[in-house]
């Protein structure tokens, strides 16, 4: 379904200089606001003209700004891109050097809220505010101020550095052997017919799961966890000591103490806790698997001893063909891009009371980007815009990502439609071949739809609250419950169709052997979010300078069970060490929870049931940040989240003793 719409939703074609005039517009509008807020004499200061004006000038300056930003990460021409990319860092400094004023904050402390909804924003505006020093004399504030500025240029860089990166390696044909030919022919070629294999996923993950040959899957996995080596481990290493210093000046005995205030973990001592306690299971379920792969290795290579990192994926995609017939290549025929797009909106439009359509001559910033509108069904009104980019290009984003564009907040007289992207890098179309996905694709579609939804259906006054903005470690919440469904079978039916025939579903058959394969890799797959979990807070619990390479192969020697890539260095390829998620990768776990909770009642209720889709509209999609998400979770589920789901999730046995995690903090007050 398509309906024309007169104008795009957000600016996404710039001429070169424009994104930087823009950015500098939106930063002198913002600090004109500021300035009358703070002039304001005492008499004058109310919640309205303080932090209710606070609250829209923040807003409109994201509103302009979001939207620049984002073409630092899509943007086909280099240059415009890199106006984005410095947008980005404009914006971020500007918004340290606002929460690190004192005479913003002295007017905004004198609100009295007058409604629940303004207690909250107060509150939390307040938190923001002090959270940047603004507790601290004016000496101590001013080297917050000047370390956060520092920390936001070394976070910026390195996430350009990984966007603009070119690695590449060259192989012969003889050298893929075993790659499908349906890969091969989306590969780049060289003048003397070599095989040009980028990092991008669309290229590494067929060569590393399906070449025969070790060396060269070495040589690929070598070329990408060292990509941008040299720059983002300094880059990084910057940035970790940067913290400390800045974490020890607010008074936090790390800087992973310091961004756990606030969120519902509360204390590093629980999150250590929480991840201790997933090391002695998950180390028994991976030392279990590995002599498994050992074996098959053996019979490829007689007189093998020891599992390589780079022998995972392969090893792994090896049993799931052996033990399940399993054949991606064939799997991806039945999930072209734009059968699962309507099929996932088929599914979860009735669910949450939305219909989805298509925007058609959309003004977009690259060809292949799609915008789709997202329709209340009570009323037929617009309420939200999803942007799809989700082929890979030069100097794009290289990972899957929700952003969002424009806020969602209360006008006085309506509400704003919220804009959000889904970026993403999947097989691009070829030809007369459509974009063909795996499921290991459509799954990670889900998990983006999931936070798009968060951001298009928050009914929060204030877009400070709204949608994703809630605290770090419930922020995944709504996306890690939508994977669930992609292992459902009247899901995987109806978001299926055979490419050349679209009436032909994904075979029963096929379809069941999908299912079956499920937990093949399930503790592969947990143990590495576990080994990146550790290693994040190790770097940000440490007392002094940290060795990111020491660490983390330390960590990984230890859970995974195998020697690291001794001259590998792949911390500085994790964006989310610079993207948000220091000291707060564990969220990815800690969530996990959560959404096995969220997914445990559908599975009693239905599926598809609408009352319970309404209810969860109402408690996780629509309320953002207006109360704690330990609240939220408990009007859903009319209960106590429980850790029972997540480990029979993984086959494991729950930890001796008391449980640690989400719902022992809860019962036991851990915290």
């Amino acid at each position: 379904m398509t309906s024309p719409v007169p104008a795009s939703p957000i600016k996404s074609r710039y001429l070169p200089g424009e994104i930087t005039a823009l950015c500098d517009a939106a930063v002198s509008t913002a600090t004109a606001s500021l300035a009358r807020i703070a002039a304001l004499p005492h008499e004058k200061r109310t919640t309205d003209t303080t932090l209710l004006a606070f609250e829209t000038a923040m807003t409109d300056f994201g509103d302009a700004t979001l939207p620049l930003t984002l073409m630092g990460y899509v943007y086909p021409d280099p240059k415009i891109a890199a106006e984005g990319s410095a947008c980005e860092e404009k914006a971020g400094m500007f918004v340290v050097s606002v929460f690190t004023r004192r005479d913003l904050y002295d007017a905004i402390k004198t609100a009295t809220p007058r409604t629940p909804e303004e207690s909250r924003l107060l509150s939390e505006t307040l938190r923001q505010f002090k959270k940047n020093g603004l507790a601290l004399p004016d000496d101590r504030l001013a080297v917050v101020r000047a370390k956060k500025e520092q920390l936001t240029k070394l976070e910026v860089e390195f996430t350009a550095n990984l966007n603009n990166d070119t690695s590449s390696v060259d192989f012969s044909a003889a050298e893929l052997d075993g790659v499908p030919k349906e890969a091969l022919a989306t590969f780049a070629q060289t003048d003397s017919g070599l095989f040009r294999i980028t990092t991008k996923y669309p290229d590494y993950i067929p060569v590393m799961q399906n070449a025969n040959n070790a060396g060269t899957r070495k040589r690929l996995y070598s070329t990408f966890v060292n990509r941008q080596a040299e720059a983002n481990t300094r880059l990084l290493t910057g940035a970790i000591e940067v913290r400390r210093q800045c974490a020890k000046e607010l008074g936090y005995a790390s800087w992973a103490d310091y961004r756990l205030d606030g969120r519902m973990a509360k204390s590093t001592t629980t999150v250590l806790a929480f991840l201790d306690g997933l090391k002695a299971p998950l180390k028994e379920k991976i030392r279990h698997d590995l002599p498994m792969l050992l074996t098959l290795k053996k019979e490829r290579e007689p007189g093998a001893d020891r599992i390589e990192p780079w022998d995972l994926a392969y090893l792994t995609k090896q049993e799931r063909k052996r033990k399940f017939a399993l054949d991606d290549e064939e799997i991806r025929k039945y999930f072209p891009f734009e059968r699962v797009v309507q099929g996932m909106f088929d599914c979860f439009g009735p669910l949450f009371g939305v219909r989805f359509a298509e925007v058609t001559n959309a003004e977009v910033w690259a060809p292949g980007v799609k915008l789709c509108q997202v329709i209340n069904a009570a009323d037929d009104r617009t309420i939200a815009y999803i942007y799809f980019d989700m082929f890979p290009r030069d100097g794009k984003y290289g990972h899957m990502m929700m952003v969002p564009l424009l806020s969602g907040r209360a006008t006085g007289v309506d509400y704003t439609v919220p804009v959000t992207a889904i970026v993403g890098n999947f097989r691009a179309p070829s030809g007369d071949i459509p974009s063909l996905l795996t499921h290991d694709d459509v799954e990670g579609l889900f998990h983006e739809f999931g936070h798009a939804l968060h951001g298009s259906l928050t009914r929060v006054p204030y877009a400070s609250l709204a949608g994703s903005s809630v605290e770090w470690d419930f922020v995944e919440t709504p996306s890690q419950a939508l994977e669930n469904w992609v292992w459902e079978p009247s899901v995987l039916d109806a978001i299926s169709g055979n490419y050349a025939n679209p009436e032909e579903k994904l075979p029963t058959a096929l379809r069941d052997r999908i299912i079956a394969a499920r937990d093949l890799d399930a503790g592969l797959k947990y143990t590495r979010m576990l080994v990146i979990s550790t290693e994040d807070m190790a770097f940000h619990t440490a007392d002094g300078p940290v060795d990111v390479k020491g660490i983390a192969d330390k960590v990984y020697r230890d859970l995974m069970g195998i020697p690291p890539l001794e001259e590998g260095h792949e911390p500085a390829t994790i964006g989310h060490f610079m993207g948000g998620y220091d000291a707060g990768y564990y969220s990815y776990l800690w969530a996990e929870v959560y959404a096995l909770n969220v997914f445990a009642r559908f599975k009693q209720d239905g599926l598809f049931n609408p009352a319970t889709g309404a209810a969860y509209r109402h408690w996780i999609l629509e309320q953002g940040n207006m109360q704690d998400g330990t609240i939220l979770l408990k009007g859903f589920l009319g209960k106590e989240p429980g850790m029972d789901v997540f480990y029979e999730r993984l086959h494991i046995r729950s930890p001796a003793g008391e449980p640690t995690g989400p719902d022992s903090r809860h019962r036991h007050g851990s915290s």
